[in-house]
């Protein structure tokens, strides 16, 4: 499994881990943070604290069967929702859903973002089997706001009255996204994720050159900046893409799916149009940006990229949509050609 889930691996987690696990007395619990600061690995770690064999304030102990069981994925009282495409993300398989293969379906459907109702219903059966190991059981689900209307309201009355030793963490990057009605019954708790130095000296142990760059790249998250290096934007290349992106001369890495891509033209926009505003960039350092665009054609791709992201789980052909989007985005750069004067331009 590629998910990073103990206190060693993200050394920011220990803490808010510890006093989640042993304060917070709610069944319900909603955790909201970015996914690139270790939302979902914190949550991991609280549901292993819930569920670990061994008494004491070192829990989870990382030695009892629970521990080893929890490490490997396959607790019986341990389940976690998620939607297809997370899965295929992570490589995650628990409770006895595997994730599905990353072909899987190819040339018929992307992976699903949602988490649909047929698993929320198979879920809430789980949860009234007795627990199989006598501790607890733990729902998790990933994002939480991923669910769809009619999955969320199928939780509404677990989350009120869960069976005895039931406990749910529910896990947002925006709570805001989520029914009212699912707020409401949970306890609900801020993760803020590193401090700039705790995130570098992360990412710097990792071997991430030119660390500051990256993580600005990702906007602080330190998993999201290392992603970010996976994925072949290294800090050089980073700085180097807007120009090259300004003028025609920019292809994306082998392997960048649409919402990928979109992703890094829409944080090119942002920070064109701060500048616009004369406002400091985010993502970007300013010398790497190319000159200022007009603010109406800001605007519009700004808009057309929103109007992208609403439809990532489109089967797009990739290869016409990267170059459409990279098209796009030079055209906010280009310069209109001059009035022609005594028939020469």
């Amino acid at each position: 499994m590629s998910v990073l889930d103990d206190a060693t691996a993200l050394p920011w987690l220990a803490g808010p881990a510890h006093e989640i696990a042993s304060r917070q007395r709610g069944h319900a619990l909603l955790l909201q943070g970015h996914a690139g600061a270790g939302v979902f690995e914190l949550a991991l770690r609280v549901a292993r604290s819930w569920l670990c064999e061994t008494a004491g304030a070192d829990a989870p102990c990382g030695r009892c069967t629970a521990c080893h069981l929890l490490a490997s994925n396959s607790h019986p009282d341990f389940r976690a929702l998620m939607p297809e495409l997370t899965q295929v993300e992570l490589g995650w398989s628990a409770g006895g859903a595997d994730a599905p293969e990353a072909g899987e379906g190819a040339g018929k459907k992307k992976p699903s973002k949602e988490i649909k109702i047929e698993a929320v219903r198979d879920a809430i059966g789980w949860t009234q089997k007795s627990s199989s190991r006598g501790r607890a059981k733990v729902l998790l689900l990933f994002p939480a706001d991923a669910m769809n209307l009619v999955a969320s309201n199928a939780l509404l009355k677990t989350l009120e009255e869960p069976p005895q030793g039931v406990r749910l963490l529910l896990v947002a990057e925006d709570a805001e996204r989520l029914l009212p009605t699912l707020r409401s019954r949970c306890q609900r708790i801020l993760f803020a994720g590193p401090t700039p130095e705790q995130a570098l000296a992360w990412l710097e142990a990792q071997g991430v050159a030119n660390a500051p760059v990256l993580l600005a790249a990702a906007g602080g998250h330190p998993l999201a900046a290392r992603r970010l290096a996976a994925d072949g934007f290294d800090a050089a290349a980073w700085m180097a893409l807007p120009r090259r992106v300004a003028d025609g001369r920019w292809d994306a890495p082998a392997g960048t799916t649409v919402p990928r891509l979109r992703e890094v033209l829409q944080k090119l926009c942002h920070d064109a149009m701060a500048v616009a505003a004369g406002a400091p960039p985010r993502y970007f350092p300013a010398a790497s940006l190319p000159p200022a665009a007009p603010w109406p054609r800001l605007a519009d791709w700004s808009q057309s990229l929103a109007r992208l992201a609403r439809h990532d789980e489109h089967p797009f052909n990739a290869p016409l949509i990267t170059d459409s989007l990279l098209a796009e985005a030079r055209a906010v750069w280009v310069k209109p050609r001059g009035r022609a004067v005594n028939g020469r331009s």
